[in-house]
């Protein structure tokens, strides 16, 4: 109790605002604010997730990734960007209730990606950092963050297992959910592993349209949703197989047995993502639109150039004036993401535009990019 004349105004609260939180209260907390999961582990380093960190980058598994590929001794190792950290705090968010179910025409957007659904493990992962910082401690929240494996701490604490897919499984929910992290200078007391794991399941593996998930991970050199968060033109090969998609890629989410029922259990009806409209939008409402998406360098020509090859594959008439458009777009990347579009969506009827496109490009990369759409329809 604290001294001095106004010791006795209000002992008992001041009292309880400096009681040093417990797992326990840190639990009932983020459950009480919808976390789906919950746990504690140590601040120790995760020696098996710096092994697969440096063990992919080798082998070149880790694809155009970054993240937490560039400096795995620091992902793998909290302590090297906080020395006070004694705890990590790990929940989960299941953000399939709120998540849109794709449409059966026009663009898809993951499920994870569908709304800011990071805007409930943000909150959460504050409510928690005030309730450390106001007992007089230290506290750090780390979200999507490239200093923590998020998914190794995860595990460690006990919230599920890491699935074949990498995603972490959780009971009842599956791999539907974010992750939020809190690392503080509390010596917390700490939840168990889980002793669990796939077992003879493998429903994700045959599910990826790339085959992208291995029998030593995932290679995100094949990866669709790593692609389409990549700078630059996307590689000819894997365009195909984007399918209608234009951010993230949930084929080894829905192939996941853990995750059925909650997947069954979604209510939200699902809303059209129009290919013409959102080709139609321009650069600044685009972002706009999707503020809460990964995008290189917030270049909006990124999504644009998604939104090409997804409407390409789609085959739909109604975004053929729109890839048309393109095709004079003052970025080169755009136009050569557009002629393929186009080449991909007519085939043969497509020779005569290509042809025009041809006689007036200058700059040679999208020039191949014409040659190649042409033989593609030669092929046809």
């Amino acid at each position: 109790m604290r001294d001095g004349p106004n010791c006795t105004e209000a002992p008992y609260s001041w009292v309880i605002d400096h009681v040093v939180p417990t797992t326990e209260t840190l639990r009932d907390l983020a459950i009480g604010l919808g976390a789906a999961a919950f746990g504690v582990t140590t601040a120790e380093p995760f020696p098996e997730a710096l092994v697969t960190l440096r063990a992919h980058r080798a082998s070149g598994m880790s694809g155009p990734l970054h993240f937490t590929y560039d400096e795995p001794v620091v992902a793998s190792n909290v302590e090297m960007t906080f020395p006070w950290a004694r705890s990590i705090v790990v929940f989960a968010h299941n953000y399939l209730s709120d998540a849109i179910t794709p449409a059966n025409t026009g663009a898809v957007v993951g499920r994870f990606a569908t709304s800011d659904h990071y805007q409930s493990v943000r909150r959460i992962a504050e409510r928690l950092a005030g309730l450390v910082v106001d007992a007089g401690h230290r506290a750090e929240p780390l979200i999507d963050d490239n200093r923590l494996v998020d998914r190794a701490a995860a595990a460690r604490a006990g919230l599920g297992w890491i699935g074949k897919s990498t995603m972490v499984l959780t009971p009842g929910h599956g791999p539907w959910m974010l992750l939020g992290s809190l690392v503080t200078d509390i010596g917390l007391e700490t939840t168990r592993p889980m002793i669990r794991d796939c077992g003879t399941c493998d429903a994700c593996i045959p599910a990826c349209p790339t085959g992208a998930i291995t029998a030593s991970g995932l290679d995100a050199s094949k990866c669709i949703s790593t692609w389409l968060q990549t700078p630059g033109s996307i590689p000819r090969w894997i365009r195909p197989y984007i399918g209608r998609r234009i951010y993230g890629c949930d084929d080894c989410l829905t192939s996941c047995p853990p995750g059925q029922r909650t997947l069954v259990n979604m209510s939200s009806s699902p809303t059209p993502l129009d290919f013409d409209g959102l080709l139609a939008t321009d650069d600044d409402r685009l972002l706009d639109q999707f503020s809460w998406w990964y995008v290189p360098r917030r270049d909006p020509r990124y999504i644009r150039r998604n939104i090409l090859i997804a409407a390409g594959n789609s085959g739909e008439a109604a975004a053929l004036p729109a890839i048309r458009d393109h095709m004079s777009h003052r970025s080169s990347m755009i136009r050569s993401h557009a002629v393929w579009a186009l080449a991909r969506s007519r085939g043969s009827d497509a020779r005569g535009d290509l042809e025009d496109a041809l006689a007036r490009e200058a700059v040679p990369e999208t020039i191949e990019e014409i040659e190649f759409a042409l033989g593609m329809i030669e092929a046809d």
